[in-house]
C-alpha cells in the first residue's frame, strides 16, 4: 500500500438537484441530535440509513451511532423512501457499513479530533457526498482544506485529525458511507488523489 492519504475524489458524481429534492422530502423529526456534545458547537445532527442489525428495530441513536458493531449491516425502512441515495450506494463494489446524513447548521464547528482506525490503511473508509452547503463549509483532514463539492464522492481519511466549520446561511447535509477497504475501493481511492 502506498503512503497515506488525507483525502481523495473518487470518479464519480451524482445528481445533485434528484438528491436535494429527495432530501427535503424527509421528516426533520427522525433527525438525531449528534451525541459528541463535547466535539462540537453548534447544531449537528444525524439520520440513519443503514445500521448494524442487531439495531434496526432499537432507538435512533443506537441505529445513529453504533458504527463500529459487527459485519451484519441491515438498511433501515426510510432508505426505501430515497431511491437517488440508493443509487448512489448502488456504485460501491465493497461491503457497506453504517450509511447516514449528517446535517451541520449554520455557524456550527465540529473540533479537531480523530476517529481512531478508521482508515483506509485499518481496512475502513469513510465517504462523504456533499448534497448541500458544501460551498460555504472548511473541511480540514491533517491541515489541508478539503475541497468537496455537492455531488462528488470523497474519501476523508477520518483517522487523521479533522474538523469542520460551516461558514454560510444554510446546513451543509453530507451522505456519510463507511465501507469495508477491498480491492476495488483501494483502487478507486488511490487512483483518483
Amino acid at each position: 500500500m502506498s503512503a497515506e492519504i488525507a483525502f481523495a475524489k473518487l470518479a464519480a458524481s451524482f445528481d445533485i438537484s434528484n438528491l436535494k429534492r429527495e432530501l427535503r422530502s424527509l421528516s426533520d423529526g427522525d433527525w438525531i441530535e449528534h451525541v459528541n456534545k463535547r466535539d462540537y458547537q453548534g447544531g449537528w445532527d444525524v439520520l440513519p440509513l443503514r445500521c448494524p442489525r442487531q439495531y434496526a428495530d432499537q432507538h435512533a441513536i443506537l441505529q445513529s451511532f453504533a458504527i463500529e458493531a459487527g459485519d451484519d449491516w441491515v438498511n433501515l425502512p426510510v432508505l426505501e423512501l430515497c431511491p437517488e441515495i440508493s443509487k448512489v450506494l448502488d456504485y460501491f463494489h465493497c461491503p457497506l457499513k453504517a450509511v447516514r446524513l449528517m446535517r451541520l447548521k449554520p455557524g456550527a464547528y465540529i473540533q479537531p479530533h480523530r476517529d481512531k482506525g478508521l482508515a483506509m490503511e485499518y481496512g475502513e473508509a469513510r465517504i462523504h457526498l456533499p448534497i448541500c452547503g458544501a460551498e460555504q463549509v472548511t473541511f480540514l483532514v491533517d491541515g489541508q482544506a478539503a475541497p468537496m463539492a455537492a455531488g462528488e464522492l470523497w474519501y476523508l481519511n477520518a483517522d487523521l485529525e479533522h474538523s469542520v466549520r460551516n461558514n454560510g446561511s444554510e446546513a451543509r447535509v453530507n451522505l456519510v458511507i463507511d465501507c469495508k477497504v477491498n480491492d476495488w475501493l483501494q483502487a478507486a481511492i488511490e487512483n483518483n488523489r
